[in-house]
């Protein structure tokens, strides 16, 4: 069977635009999408008024009428599902029947819902999954797959998961060009002589063996408007990051270089979770 790659969908033109972009990175590959709907009967508040509960079944079949109707529109072979449960249960189920390549869904530019989406939906699905998870930026993304691609790194060591690993036919797939950008706050000190291929040895296991890891080191800015800066410089189409269990998924979620890049990338970025490791002798 062909792998897969599950995309979180409601019935936003966004949304639709996130399935599109997937199945055209998967399309070298004959990759097969499965979308999934996390149905939540919506409560339609005015004063005390609400949807009587009998409308609830009609309103879920509408649901599923529009998600198979965009199935049919999307360029690749696609299986569309309505789950009634909470995110994360929803995600854990789809994972377990599919066993997806990665995970993929929509972003909003507005502060407020982006805040609320990373939060509420992004979070939840990697600390439950540990799964690659594609963020599509609510601009129309690129019609093509990628041709430029960035790796954001930063100076601790850290080790790539199976999940992670398992992605390296599909990123050999898109003859993309690889840099790897690594951000220091400070001009001096960070890594040691030949540091940075130790940093960057975990990707050799990921990228195509043909790509050269050229390095772009930005030493003058913070991290995160660093990595834009990069994305800027090299004209790159896809960022991909390296999410930590202890920055990304951590209590101090908003502070986060992730969540601060995720909130002003103008291209598609795939978030790697990965492992904390300790630095190599």
């Amino acid at each position: 069977m062909n792998p897969s790659i599950l995309v979180l969908v409601n019935l936003s033109e966004a949304a639709e635009q996130a399935a599109r972009y997937a199945a055209v990175l998967g399309a070298p590959l004959h990759v097969r999408l499965e979308l999934v709907n996390v149905y939540q009967p919506p409560i339609l508040a005015s004063g005390l008024a609400a949807v009587p509960m009998h409308y609830f079944p009609q309103m879920q079949a509408e649901t599923e009428d529009a998600l198979q109707a965009l199935a049919q529109r999307l360029p690749a072979p696609t299986e569309a599902t309505v789950v009634a449960a909470p995110i994360t249960d929803a995600v854990q189920e789809a994972i377990e029947r599919h066993h997806p390549l990665l995970l993929a869904m929509s972003l909003s530019p507005e502060q407020d819902l982006l805040d609320y989406l990373l939060r509420n939906h992004v979070l939840p699905v990697l600390r439950a999954t540990h799964h690659p998870l594609l963020l599509v930026p609510e601009a129309d993304p690129p019609p093509s797959r990628p041709r430029r691609v960035l790796v954001a790194i930063d100076g601790d060591f850290f080790t790539l998961s199976a999940a992670t690993l398992a992605l390296a036919p599909l990123l050999a797939s898109w003859q993309a060009a690889y840099s790897v950008v690594h951000v220091r706050t400070l001009a001096s000190g960070g890594v040691r002589p030949g540091g940075y291929e130790q940093l960057g040895g975990p990707l050799r296991k990921l990228l195509p063996t043909a790509a050269p890891l050229a390095l772009y080191d930005d030493a003058g800015h913070a991290p995160a408007p660093g990595v834009l800066r990069a994305v800027a410089e090299t004209q790159a189409d896809l960022l991909i990051l390296i999410a930590r269990p202890r920055s990304f998924l951590g209590r101090l979620f908003h502070r986060s270089v992730t969540a601060q890049v995720l909130r002003g990338c103008p291209v598609p970025v795939l978030l790697l979770p990965a492992d904390d490791a300790d630095q190599p002798d």
